[in-house]
């Protein structure tokens, strides 16, 4: 039985004006993470801001596309997607690889994650993943995106400098914290959503940007003639990823389980099963289209709750929101004059966030937390922090084929909490 009386089961479709105002609910808690993401991987990849736009709609055309297809063939929960952060990190840590490479590796990462749903051997790899791992996992992501949300924030616009920027990055995260701790319901669940408007608009206060060029853009436009990534696969990109992917499937199998505790569907090994192999599939089709992959988003439970409303059906609308949108480059260039600076402050309180997850993994669920895990968890974190600064120079030093593994700081954090867990501190049966 559910503890908590919902309005609308998981299968129970609501009224027509319920329908579109909980699909709108979602859609805004949805596109924040879609431009945040989206926006800093084209900023990787592409100078115009022409290139960026593509980039950002083809990820808003995936994310919508996955969803629907997770609604309808794959887990059937009410599970937002969007992209994945581990990728983000792998992608970071990249960048001295050819985009094909990039790309190329993530469709193979997720082929196998697809092949490991529908054969049912993800079930073995789970057993890696304890929780000091996951909890160091969750950890490491927000440690190695440090250098890229640094260079975020010191990024200076036409007028601004440094010191104004650093000032302006601590105000804004101050103040999402301090919103944070007041608000409640759907406005803590849409904080970042907030903390994106209202820190663009005072910081286009003091430094204008100019959006005129964005007036330029077609209404409407697809995107189908610029899929240019040609399949290149490097034997050390493709390790690189695979140990991503590995996270990421974690991540995946987190969100649904925590969805499948809190509304009790039935078949929910199937359900999760079914989940992965779409996950990976989405992942395919990412890679194909040459943008970042996707995961089921844990914050899903936040928003069941708050609403009362455990339908499905409630996303059908965001997932078709996300599809219009990603044929309306006007509109997602115009999402695109976020400063940089903003957007590096709200990844400082997402990646806090990340922390903390950790954190409640670390502590809570291994009863005891000795300093042997400790010790685990923090050479992990160390050797993550180093390799994400190393400079140009030594990571081309590296042999070309393991530069995409031993150049990852987040790779190399998860390699070394693995054998730290599994054979220096293995604990006898």
């Amino acid at each position: 039985m559910n503890k908590i009386n919902f309005k609308y089961q998981l299968n129970e479709i609501p009224s027509f004006q319920e329908l579109i105002l909980f699909g709108l609910q979602w859609l805004v808690i949805t596109i924040p993470s879609l431009i945040i993401i989206g926006k800093v991987v084209a900023g990787l990849h592409f100078d115009l801001s022409f290139a960026q736009t593509i980039y950002v709609q083809k990820v808003f055309f995936v994310s919508a596309v996955t969803l629907l297809v997770q609604i309808y063939w794959g887990h059937g929960l009410p599970l937002i997607v969007g992209p994945s952060s581990v990728l983000l990190v792998g992608i970071i840590s990249s960048q001295g690889s050819s985009i094909d490479s990039i790309y190329s590796s993530i469709m193979v990462g997720g082929l196998v994650l697809a092949v490991l749903g529908m054969t049912g051997l993800f079930g073995y790899l789970k057993a890696l993943f304890t929780p000091r791992v996951v909890a160091a996992t969750l950890i490491l992501i927000a440690f190695t995106m440090t250098p890229m949300i640094t260079n975020l924030i010191t990024t200076t616009s036409q007028g601004s400098n440094g010191f104004f920027n650093i000032v302006f990055a601590l105000s804004l995260i101050f103040c999402l914290f301090i919103a944070n701790k007041y608000v409640i319901g759907i406005w803590k669940l849409t904080l970042t959503l907030w903390g994106i408007v209202i820190g663009t608009l005072i910081y286009n206060f003091f430094f204008p940007v100019e959006i005129a060029g964005n007036l330029g853009y077609e209404l409407f436009s697809t995107f189908f003639s610029n899929l240019t990534v040609n399949i290149t696969l490097e034997p050390g990109m493709i390790i690189s990823f695979l140990i991503c992917f590995l996270a990421l499937a974690i991540n995946d199998l987190g969100s649904m389980q925590s969805v499948n505790e809190l509304i009790n569907p039935e078949n929910k090994e199937k359900r999760i099963t079914r989940g992965i192999t779409i996950t990976g599939l989405g992942n395919i089709l990412a890679g194909f289209f040459g943008v970042i992959g996707t995961v089921n988003f844990s914050l899903s439970p936040g928003v069941i709750v708050s609403t009362r409303c455990a339908s499905k059906y409630t996303l059908v609308p965001t997932g078709l929101g996300l599809l219009l949108l990603s044929f309306f480059p006007k509109a997602i260039a115009f999402m695109g004059t976020i400063p940089s600076v903003v957007i590096g402050s709200v990844l400082v309180y997402i990646m806090c966030s990340q922390i903390a997850a950790g954190l409640l993994v670390a502590y809570n669920a291994m009863g005891e937390f000795t300093f042997e895990h400790g010790l685990a968890m923090g050479l992990s974190l160390m050797l993550s922090i180093i390799i994400s600064f190393l400079s140009p120079e030594v990571l081309n030093s590296f042999p070309t084929i393991l530069r995409p593994i031993l150049g990852n700081g987040f790779v190399m954090g998860v390699v070394s909490v693995l054998i730290m867990e599994h054979l220096i501190f293995k604990k006898s049966k």
